[in-house]
């Protein structure tokens, strides 16, 4: 009904803004849940064959086990168990909802949405919950050529790249999966990082393949290196050694993601420092904005490597708590 009114809206279908509306539902809250995408949208976009760095009991949120076959449980199978979750506490979520903007005020806010066939509505809420993650806005290199087709800031699956010249960029996690999945079905790969080595934070089961991959040359690797311009058919880049121009299909500009710092902004909320960290109570999760609350990891700002679902899960119960006193 156009006219009803939730005592919590979360922005934000992922674990932890599902937690947070899990968290409000069992203190007898009236919630409802709004995304842009589907139901754990970033994850869903993660690459097809992901495996977690944590075990499943870190995962969990609402108190429902997560069982898995696996010491690390896959993509698939967090998918799975999110959407069991969702469906067990029968949470109210409209998933393909973009939120365009918000008005009003603590206590009586509207939330302005869109649908995926631009056709408008508005929820009216008391307290919001914004738990929108990063992992939709890619970090952009800015150079030439940037914009092609055959340029991805995502990576999914490695099928389509055999036989071809791919370059990746970066040394991180996304990078070291995305080079190491393209070589092993059959893509000749170049690697390009800006820094001397791959990352020391890459997954421990991944880093020594992706090194021992660039001792064999199996995959070409470039220190210390950048991308200066992408062209239909080559790429080129700049290296200790001069410039370098190279036979080119397809890049994974794998360079991270960033809070939707401008929707914070709009919404009312300050941003501090050179990490843009958002105001916000670390008892409550409250921002600077009365009845406007914070969750999972746009509180730590551009610092995305702080909160991760294993803590974020929990922040839903600060905010509950907060809500109702206790």
């Amino acid at each position: 009904m156009q006219d009803e009114i939730y005592d919590l809206l979360v922005v934000g279908a992922g674990p932890t803004g599902l937690a947070c509306a899990i968290e409000a539902q069992k203190v007898g809250m009236r919630v409802v849940v709004v995304d842009k995408g589907c139901v754990c949208n970033s994850l869903f976009h993660y690459p097809a064959h992901m495996t977690f760095f944590t075990t499943p009991e870190l995962l969990e949120i609402g108190g429902i086990p997560f069982s898995s076959t696996n010491p690390k449980p896959n993509r698939n199978e967090a998918l799975q168990y999110y959407r069991h979750v969702a469906a067990y506490y029968r949470l109210n979520v409209r998933v393909y909802h973009r939120v365009e903007r918000v008005t009003g005020a603590d206590g009586a806010f509207k939330v302005h949405t869109l649908d995926r066939f631009g056709r408008s509505g508005k929820i009216q809420a008391r307290k919001l919950a914004i738990a929108t993650g990063y992992y939709d806005l890619p970090n952009y290199l800015h150079i030439p050529g940037e914009s092609l087709s055959k340029v991805h800031h995502y990576y999914f699956d490695p099928h389509p790249y055999f036989g071809m010249d791919v370059l990746v960029i970066g040394g991180k996690n996304s990078a070291a999966i995305a080079a190491l999945e393209l070589w092993r079905s059959g893509a000749r790969v170049t690697l390009v990082h800006r820094e001397s080595e791959i990352h020391s934070h890459v997954k421990y089961w991944i880093k020594p393949d992706i090194e021992n991959r660039i001792k064999n040359r199996d995959i070409k690797a470039y220190f210390l290196s950048e991308v200066v311009e992408i062209n239909p058919d080559t790429v080129l880049i700049h290296t200790p050694q001069g410039r370098e121009t190279l036979k080119n299909d397809f890049v994974f500009a794998m360079t991270g993601y960033h809070p939707d710092f401008e929707f914070l902004e709009r919404l009312g909320v300050r941003l501090e420092g050179e990490d843009r960290l958002p105001v916000c109570d670390p008892k409550t999760k409250e921002s600077n904005v009365p009845g406007i609350y914070l969750a999972g990891v746009i509180v730590a700002g551009s610092r995305t490597n702080e909160i991760f679902i294993e803590n974020g899960r929990f922040h839903g119960q600060l905010i509950a708590a907060a809500l109702t006193g206790k």
